[in-house]
């Protein structure tokens, strides 16, 4: 075959056929071709969801070969932006590394000198989570302050916002969407206003979840607009989560909402210049913002002088910043880009998931607590959820199904996981539960006791870490599969509960 586009076709053709053939495991549960789960093989808690067009798109671009982030990167960054609302997103390796680059673009000193971390600075964030959450706070070298969390919501108990504020040294407040649950935005917001700090919301776990709010108080916090495809009416201005901070971080690893394999992304939400520093510091640090092979954007390359080099040096090889190389390849993004047309869909699913396991646990909610959104107060099988008196909504893209083992029950949260270990039924906890006891944590306090600061007591981050585990409510999740999940639960809860008496 001497066409090499012919030639290409072909391939791309094959390829779609390989993974339809190879694949079926992997498709979502709702496509007719996905293969039938197995009774006695594996339910994992998470798992990549694709098809063959993610597949053919991943092979197309390694074809080309360019490799490194280009132009399917260029396009995923529009396309994310876009479904968001956001000014900008930029692709980065991982999730983890998204926080890296979003904290460490609030240190630059093209920002205003009264608003920018520098080392001693404090940073407010919550107690229970996920370790890269917290971690690059220290690593820029300013200084965690913990607040509890709550053991119904797995969120920070925002109560306590005020309590860790330091005059003259907190800069912002950094926190995660736990499982796919809003923290209580309404409240962080109006702290973070009335302080005049940054608030970067870790969205990893938490694409697709909308917060809602009366108009009157969005319009007070400086929001009026709704998020892209959202409406509540004229009465109540919804958002996606990741678009009420300044800055905001997304992880496309296998198990979240949709995957690159690695990766993850940078929201800027508003502020021009904070896209350009978060790029500087994604991209070596260095102050140039043309694309990789591309040069002289600017129209002045050898036309700067910055810092104490000389006039004319290469704009290209000036570097604002000690950044790092955080990009991820071209082909990846290819494989996001698919993903991200699959996001509505991968959203509902999740949320149907957690009804099925939610309603299904019904009958043992004297020993298993359940997940509340954020706001709501109440659980009802048939009219769902009731809500607080403050106006304030949640609609989650669930991460996972959280549940806590009731005190007094006659079994531990321990030994629900290895019941279900035993059963193949893939759980985790709430990632590091009490993120202080952890070895690292625990080790920093005892070499640097200033390094941290806490405030009060972490009951409610220890009880996570005691009595709680999460359960899958991926896209990929079957009726059977949920099924054997249920039955494994409730037989489970039903002989303890025989045994006990």
């Amino acid at each position: 075959m001497s066409d090499p586009q012919a030639l290409k076709q072909e391939i791309l053709r094959l390829t779609r056929e390989y993974s339809r053939q190879v694949h079926g495991p992997f498709r979502p549960a709702s496509d007719p071709e996905r293969k039938p789960w197995k009774a006695g093989t594996t339910i994992p808690y998470a798992a990549r969801v694709f098809m063959e067009d993610e597949v053919e798109a991943a092979v197309s671009s390694t074809l080309d070969f360019w490799l490194t982030l280009g132009s399917e990167g260029a396009a995923m960054e529009k396309e994310l932006a876009a479904f968001l609302g956001v000014r900008h997103s930029l692709l980065v390796n991982s999730g983890s590394s998204a926080n890296l680059v979003a904290i460490s673009a609030l240190t630059s000193g093209k920002l205003p000198d009264t608003r920018r971390i520098k080392p001693g600075d404090e940073v407010i964030t919550v107690a229970a989570g996920f370790p890269t959450t917290v971690a690059p706070i220290v690593q820029v070298g300013a200084v965690p302050v913990f607040i509890d969390a709550d053991p119904i919501t797995g969120n920070a108990r925002c109560g306590q916002l005020e309590a860790a504020y330091k005059e003259g040294k907190t800069k912002a407040v950094m926190m995660a969407h736990a499982l796919g649950n809003p923290f209580d935005l309404a409240v962080t917001l109006s702290f973070c206003r009335k302080y005049d700090l940054w608030l970067v919301e870790d969205n990893c776990d938490a694409l697709g979840c909308c917060y809602s709010m009366p108009r009157p108080l969005a319009e007070s916090l400086g929001f009026s607009e709704n998020s892209p495809g959202l409406d509540e009416g004229p009465d109540r201005v919804v958002r996606w989560t990741g678009t009420w901070g300044d800055i905001s971080t997304q992880s496309f690893y296998p198990p979240h909402h949709l995957t690159m394999g690695e990766g993850g992304a940078v929201n800027i939400v508003r502020h021009q210049k904070l896209k350009v520093v978060a790029e500087s510091f994604r991209d070596w640090g260095r102050d140039c913002w043309c694309p990789s092979g591309i040069d002289n954007t600017c129209n002045k390359r050898f036309g700067w002088q910055l810092g104490e080099l000389p006039e004319g040096y290469d704009h290209k090889y000036t570097y604002s910043h000690l950044g790092f190389n955080l990009k991820p390849l071209d082909p990846q993004a290819a494989i996001g880009r698919v993903q991200l047309r699959r996001l509505p869909e991968f959203i509902k699913a999740r949320k149907q998931n957690w009804d099925t396991l939610r309603r299904g646990l019904a009958v043992h909610g004297d020993l298993l607590e359940f997940s509340l959104p954020t706001h709501a107060t109440a659980w009802n099988p048939e009219y769902g959820f009731s809500w607080d008196a403050t106006g304030c909504r949640t609609d989650c893209s669930w991460f996972g199904f959280k549940i806590g083992v009731r005190p007094g029950a006659p079994f531990t949260r321990t030994a629900l996981a290895q019941e279900l270990d035993r059963n193949l039924i893939g759980n985790r906890m709430l990632f590091g539960g009490n993120l202080l006891r952890q070895p690292a944590l625990a080790q920093l306090r005892q070499d640097h006791p200033e390094a941290v600061r806490v405030v009060g007591e972490m009951d409610g981050a220890d009880a996570i870490m005691n009595s709680t585990l999460f359960l899958g409510t991926y896209p990929g999740l079957t009726s059977s599969m949920l099924g054997k999940m249920l039955d494994v639960i409730v037989s489970y809860c039903n002989s303890m509960s025989c045994d006990a008496t």
